[in-house]
């Protein structure tokens, strides 16, 4: 944001961008746009000094900002977290408050699970001067049933996301409400899952992506013949509970 003599140093803006899946090629014109005009690029630090998601899919896209990668620790304390973001906001700041806009990359859709809205957050309470704008993104269950040549929903389907399974009550539950189950993060809970889509008969309706529109992008089906699997971090399932997999006739 260039000065003037009145505002000398006016406030930077910080916007969020979904950057979809994997794929570089599904980041909207729109997100596209406000990445190439940014004076600085966050995005979330890699594990073992390797990059991460967020900043591989902007990789081919970045001129020559300036990178602010920010480092959040892959734990469930809460402490340890509202830390890490604090930390966070105060680095996004120190750039605003010089004049420059922040793009923070977001693998995925901002509101759907996105690390970004930690960071809005921790920001906006700190600094409540602090701009932010939000551009939205393509999430993975729609990568992925993009990949299986689905549909999400048809028709009347009722749909319910997991994020992270930890109790197999939740997806018993689920399964008696939607025709349409998708299970986020799946592979530490696979075995468990996998027995009791066997014991109701849904391997055959259900279908496992791993990796969505990336390079390394795998699809395992039919389940009957995965009863075990090392599935990485970015892997999902999808179930359809119906009789059929897709109703007979559409509209």
């Amino acid at each position: 944001m260039a000065s003037t003599p009145d505002h000398p140093n006016p406030l930077g803006i910080l916007t969020g961008i979904g950057v979809g899946p994997g794929d570089p090629d599904l980041i909207t014109l729109k997100a596209l746009k406000c990445l190439q005009k940014a004076d600085v690029v966050a995005f979330p630090q890699g594990r073992n000094g390797q990059p991460g998601l967020a900043q591989r899919i902007i990789a081919p896209h970045l001129n020559q900002q300036q990178a602010l990668p920010l480092a959040f620790p892959y734990v469930l304390d809460q402490d340890q977290l509202s830390r890490a973001w604090q930390r966070a906001g105060d680095r996004v700041w120190q750039c605003l408050s010089q004049g420059q806009n922040v793009v923070f990359a977001c693998e995925g859709d901002l509101s759907f699970y996105g690390t970004f809205n930690y960071l809005a957050l921790s920001l906006e309470r700190r600094y409540p001067t602090a701009i932010v704008h939000r551009v939205p993104g393509i999430c993975s269950p729609m990568a992925a049933v993009s990949a299986l040549g689905l549909p999400l929903t048809v028709q009347s389907d009722k749909l319910v996301v997991l994020p992270a399974l930890y109790r197999v009550a939740d997806l018993e539950t689920a399964l008696g409400w939607a025709e349409v189950v998708v299970l986020l993060k799946v592979g530490s809970v696979y075995g468990q899952v996998w027995q009791l889509l066997e014991q109701r008969q849904l391997l055959d309706q259900s279908w496992v992506i791993a990796n969505a529109t990336q390079p390394t992008q795998r699809i395992y089906r039919p389940l009957t013949a995965y009863p075990s699997l090392e599935l990485p971090y970015f892997s999902l399932m999808v179930i359809r509970s119906g009789a059929d997999p897709l109703p007979q006739t559409l509209p």
